[in-house]
C-alpha cells in the first residue's frame, strides 16, 4: 500500500486516540493534517473537544463517514474498531506503531480494508505526501 493513496486531499481522514496533551501522537497527527488542509476528526471518547473542535467518541457519531482510519491506540481496542470499519464502510486503516495487532491486520485483509501498519504516520506519511 502507498501512504500517498491515505494522503488524497479528497479523504476525509478520522484520528482515533487524539489526545489533548499535544505531546501525544494522536494530537500530533491530528494538528499536522488539520494544518495541511486535509478534513480530519478527532475522535477520543473522554474529550468533548480538542482546541476549538469537536470532538467525537467514536466512528459511529461523525456527521460523515471517513475514507481514512488512523488508529492510535492500544492493539485490543484496534481489533474492535476495525469491526466497526468494516461496518461503517470504511476502507482505508492506519495503524501507528503500538495499535496494531496480527489479529486486526488479518482481520482486514480478510475484510478488503487497505491497512498501513509498521509505519509512523507523521514519519513515513507526511513525508512522502508531497502531492497532496
Amino acid at each position: 500500500m502507498n501512504p500517498n493513496d491515505f494522503l488524497d486531499k479528497k479523504n476525509k481522514i478520522a484520528i482515533v486516540g487524539v489526545s489533548a496533551n499535544q505531546k501525544k501522537m494522536g494530537s500530533k497527527i491530528y494538528e499536522e493534517l488539520k494544518s495541511a488542509g486535509f478534513r480530519v476528526y478527532p475522535i477520543n471518547p473522554k474529550h468533548r473537544r480538542i482546541g476549538q473542535d469537536a470532538c467525537y467518541p467514536n466512528l459511529e457519531a461523525l456527521p460523515e463517514i471517513p475514507d481514512v482510519a488512523i488508529m492510535v491506540v492500544p492493539p485490543n481496542v484496534t481489533e474492535q474498531l476495525v469491526k466497526q470499519c468494516r461496518k461503517l464502510g470504511i476502507k482505508r486503516v492506519w495503524m501507528q506503531p503500538g495499535s496494531e495487532s496480527e489479529k486486526a491486520i488479518k482481520f482486514c485483509k480478510h475484510n478488503n480494508i487497505e491497512i498501513m501498519h509498521d509505519a509512523c504516520f507523521v514519519a513515513n506519511g507526511l513525508k512522502i505526501g508531497e502531492k497532496r
